[in-house]
């Protein structure tokens, strides 16, 4: 048995029929937008001056302008309250660095 799929892309400014997806970023954002040639033409033309005098960035700049952060979600535990209980407790639990993942299950479990 055979399938065959078809995709339609819609305008996302007109809702009208789309010819293509059309990908930029701003910001550090990217984003895809479905659009038919005519409104592909008028973002390209509005892009055009800045794209101009701007400059292209390379893979290399991508990654060292990139910051990398890491944040705790309230989901997570704050890990030295996971410290303190497992210390409480009398677990081995190291002074710095990562919790053994079988003292966050046991302070999970206590809760």
């Amino acid at each position: 048995m055979a399938q065959r799929v078809v995709v339609t892309l819609s305008d996302d400014i007109d809702g009208g029929d789309a010819a293509e997806t059309v990908s930029f970023a701003l910001d550090g954002k990217s984003y895809e937008i479905d659009l038919n040639p005519s409104n592909a033409k008028k973002l390209r033309k509005a892009l055009a001056p800045y794209m101009a005098a701007g400059r292209k960035q390379t893979n290399a700049s991508k990654r060292s302008k990139t910051p990398v952060s890491y944040r705790h979600t309230s989901l997570a535990p704050d890990p030295a309250a996971v410290r303190a209980w497992a210390r409480s407790h009398r677990m081995e639990v190291p002074a710095r660095g990562r919790i053994p993942k079988k003292v966050y299950e046991a302070f999970r479990a206590a809760s």
